[in-house]
């Protein structure tokens, strides 16, 4: 369908949009308890989730942007498969029982990311504009 085929770089912005969101969400629990603490995240947070809320704050705030958008997402990406496997996948084969498939859906949604950028509304998309008109 050509019609849907147009719109598929905005909804690419969308998904990169809504995920940067969500996942930012979660690096804000864990540091600022907003909107709430991260349920069964331990106070002070050991270094390794520290630097993991760091990377969901930044990263996720520039995916959202769309602002170095493959490289943001190549390191968003590797956070999340490094969580799943240290944090999930020690508790089970399952992701539906070990609580991993929000972890894995970052990890494919941001690797995706990676090679697809950040679509038509992104300040990736905007500098490129701004390059191709000097």
């Amino acid at each position: 369908m050509p019609n849907l085929e147009a719109w598929a770089p905005r909804v690419l912005s969308l998904l990169r949009i809504i995920a940067a969101l969500l996942f930012m969400e979660h690096g804000l629990m864990k540091l600022f308890h907003f909107p709430a603490p991260q349920p069964g995240a331990p106070d002070p947070l050991p270094m390794m989730l520290l630097a993991a809320a760091w990377i969901e704050v930044i990263g996720g705030g520039l995916l959202a942007l769309g602002l170095f958008t493959r490289l943001a997402a190549f390191v968003c990406s590797g956070q999340m498969a490094a969580a799943y496997f240290i944090a999930h996948g020690s508790q089970g084969f399952w992701p539906a029982l070990n609580g991993g498939e929000p972890a894995i859906l970052f990890c494919f949604v941001f690797f995706y990311l990676v090679f697809a950028g950040g679509g038509a509304w992104s300040l990736d998309a905007m500098r490129r504009g701004r390059r191709r008109r000097l």
